[in-house]
């Protein structure tokens, strides 16, 4: 997995380096751009829509939170009872979510900062990946699901940019013009060749459009 090595480093570095503060007060309640408010708003509809694919109840489950960042997923899925694994690629954007982590949900959120798909975080019954896939090719993709789903009970909800003609406009011109210290440009997919690359065992579960934040819900079940 060498392209998701180099890939991986390069988020970590934006993120780790670059972008923590941008992303520490978009995930937060704090004024923010018309566009930045636009992301933030389909953020919180994708995550919903995520979050509706598990049980309303989690209590007694373990749930990988794969690319936690600032960590509203990880308080929502305590909030539910489960016994969650937050891990992200950034310590810094770790640091974020442990301090914001209500006081009630703390003995039910271990952290860790590294790679999502290291085998030492254990096995799970859901994993939850948002946006923390989008910058990865479909075989990196499929070689991370099929890692995660060997540990995983029951199913991987994870999300994807949908290939539209917006998206890939914004993905050629990153690619003509790179930049050092621009977000690591994410990889549009469509759903077909996708499916396929994980054997065919992928689910659609929904697409946020929100300004400048167009998601797709994807459902791996192992």
């Amino acid at each position: 997995m060498n392209d998701y090595s180099t890939t991986r480093d390069r988020v970590e570095h934006y993120f780790d380096r670059t972008a923590t503060h941008t992303w520490e007060r978009l995930t937060s309640s704090a004024p923010v751009s018309r566009i930045r408010q636009t992301v933030r708003e389909g953020r919180d509809t994708m995550r919903a829509k995520m979050l509706w694919r598990l049980p309303k109840d989690l209590t007694g489950l373990r749930v990988l939170d794969a690319g936690c960042g600032a960590g509203q997923m990880t308080a929502e899925l305590a909030a539910r009872g489960a016994q969650v694994m937050a891990v992200d690629i950034s310590p810094q954007l770790v640091e974020i979510a442990r301090k914001r982590l209500p006081p009630e949900h703390q003995d039910r959120v271990t952290f860790a900062s590294g790679d999502m798909l290291a085998d030492d975080l254990g096995r799970f019954d859901y994993v939850v990946a948002m946006d923390s896939l989008i910058y990865y090719t479909d075989a990196d993709i499929a070689t991370a699901l099929d890692r995660l789903g060997a540990r995983t009970r029951h199913s991987v909800v994870f999300t994807v940019a949908p290939r539209t003609p917006f998206l890939m406009a914004f993905w050629t011109m990153g690619k003509l013009f790179p930049r050092s210290d621009r977000s690591p440009v994410m990889i549009p997919h469509p759903f077909q060749p996708l499916n396929e690359a994980t054997g065919g065992r992928l689910v659609k579960a929904g697409r946020v459009s929100r300004g400048f934040y167009i998601s797709e819900c994807l459902e791996f079940r192992p």
